[in-house]
């Protein structure tokens, strides 16, 4: 199992310099991974960062560890901009980005700024925007004539740094099914359990999550599972149990949120930046 923070791109991180000096103290610290959210604004409103504009600064910072934005919205993409972008940080980075996608949710991200607000349509977005940057990311002539996209004949050099390309997981709140079947086509799985009323209950649904999306997979093709997670200090023997659980359930990243209460886990308390700075440098959990 790896090990990896999982940061909002606002306060307490509303300053890019700041989370990139904590990025080049994660990678010191041991840490394997260090992902940023994908939103526009929050309310009530705070100081945000660009997550993208962000990754470059970390990547400047950093030599080993992954790196990326979980998830990003391609619905609300334009997806030879993202293509581009993407292409340039993992040359940048030499090859340790990560692109988490999904669909996206809430009205303040989208209702409020005229974007697509149906669900089902937002999907479908998704997967053909998928086709358009992986076939951009090849470095080979390419066309698309789709649904909601339109591209002549074009050729996008470099093509990534990564080969065959970037890995891309996919991000999904349970239990909805599209997004299961989404994360078995791609490089990696990233569930949410936003209804879950307890710690066991999200484990439970973990479990769940992943066996459906392996039925679905050729077994034999690598793979990623993300569970996210909490630890606590406090209670380094619980903390131990629980990463051991996930492990155990096929886990092969864990990401420790660092996020204000509101955004946290059922059982997590709110910490401020000192404390949460202290947790990156303790460096990963012990099992």
């Amino acid at each position: 199992m790896k090990f990896g923070l999982y940061l909002p791109n606002f306060d307490p991180y509303g300053k890019a310099r700041l989370i990139a000096d904590l990025a080049a103290e994660a990678e010191e610290a041991g840490w394997d991974g260090f992902f940023l959210w994908d939103d526009i604004v929050i309310k009530p409103e705070t100081d945000m960062v660009d997550p993208w504009i962000t990754l470059t600064a970390v990547a400047m910072r950093t030599r080993r560890i992954r790196l990326g934005a979980l998830v990003t919205p391609l619905p609300r993409r334009r997806p030879w901009k993202f293509a581009r972008e993407t292409v340039t940080l993992d040359h940048l980075s030499e090859g340790r980005l990560v692109v988490g996608v999904g669909t996206g949710g809430g009205p303040d991200e989208w209702d409020d700024f005229g974007e697509e607000t149906d669900h089902r349509r937002r999907g479908e977005m998704l997967d053909e925007g998928l086709e358009v940057v992986t076939g951009l990311w090849s470095g080979e002539w390419f066309s698309h004539q789709g649904k909601y996209y339109h591209l002549r004949g074009t050729r996008f050099l470099p093509p990534t740094f990564q080969k065959p390309r970037i890995p891309i997981w996919v991000g999904g709140v349970w239990p909805h099914r599209r997004p299961l079947e989404r994360m078995a086509r791609w490089d990696g799985m990233f569930p949410l359990f936003f209804e879950a009323t307890s710690l066991e209950e999200a484990y439970n649904q973990f479990c769940e999550a992943v066996q459906i999306v392996r039925a679905m997979r050729q077994p034999d093709l690598p793979f990623d599972i993300i569970a996210l997670g909490a630890t606590s200090p406090e209670e380094p023997e619980e903390t131990a149990r629980m990463v051991r659980a996930y492990a155990g359930a096929g886990a092969t990243w864990w990401l420790e949120t660092l996020a204000p209460m509101r955004m946290d886990p059922p059982g997590k308390t709110n910490w401020s930046f000192e404390q949460l700075r202290a947790r990156v440098l303790a460096g990963p959990p012990r099992f």
